[in-house]
């Protein structure tokens, strides 16, 4: 039996599968939390899930699955039993449509049954934005997680432990969300290759030793991210 391949290898293809999910995303009722944020959350998640991949069989399926069930935990952590139906169904569409009813309203008996019966308790159970709520938020304790205050920390963490040519492409790709293409320019790699993206390899490997840090800073409790 082949090798499995490591996460970091795979990373590609993680990352494939993760922006499937960028347009059916739609808990936008969480303000200070977009899909660039879920998907640090779907990689560290996948990343602690890891061992459980059995490398004999196809990465897609897996990764699939392992997704759509961490979507649906945190759709659930957030939202509890209040949520609207039209988050679980089917025929949700972004954008607050739907395939069926063209937009998500009362004309569905299951939405109106909802807006009867749980939306009041839905309204007082989300949670509130920051933007207008000061002096509201400043006075209850708030238990979600702080995904920015935790970016910030790995941000931190790596700056101390990279090399500063590795800080200078994780500055990059990570803070200043660059393209790699646009990264191999400014660091000035080129490539031979055919069909390759100047500096293709090189960011490739440079990746691979980021995340590899990340993980070991991660399992060492260096970074205080949950």
């Amino acid at each position: 039996m082949s090798k499995k391949p490591s996460f970091e290898e795979k990373i590609g293809e993680i990352d494939q599968e993760i922006a499937k999910r960028r347009n059916k995303w739609n808990l936008n009722a969480l303000s200070w939390i977009d899909f660039d944020d879920i998907s640090q959350i779907l990689r560290i998640h996948i990343y602690k899930k890891w061992h459980l991949y059995d490398h004999s069989k196809p990465l897609p399926p897996w990764l699939n699955r392992t997704i759509s069930n961490q979507l649906k935990n945190l759709i659930r952590n957030n939202y509890s039993s209040f949520a609207r139906p039209c988050l679980r169904c089917a025929a949700s569409e972004p954008d607050n449509l739907c395939k069926i009813y063209v937009q998500q309203c009362s004309d569905c008996p299951i939405y109106k049954n909802w807006e009867k019966n749980k939306k009041d308790a839905y309204n007082i159970k989300i949670p509130v934005p920051l933007e207008g709520h000061v002096q509201e938020i400043s006075s209850q304790k708030l238990d979600t997680h702080n995904i920015e205050a935790s970016i910030k920390k790995v941000n931190k963490k790596m700056e101390e432990v990279l090399k500063p040519i590795e800080w200078k492409v994780y500055r990059m790709l990570y803070i200043e969300n660059r393209s790699e293409s646009e990264v191999a320019t400014e660091m000035g790699y080129k490539t031979s290759e055919k069909n390759r993206s100047p500096g293709y390899k090189q960011i490739t490997n440079i990746k691979r030793s980021i995340i590899i840090k990340v993980k070991r800073s991660i399992q060492k409790d260096e970074i205080d991210i949950f």
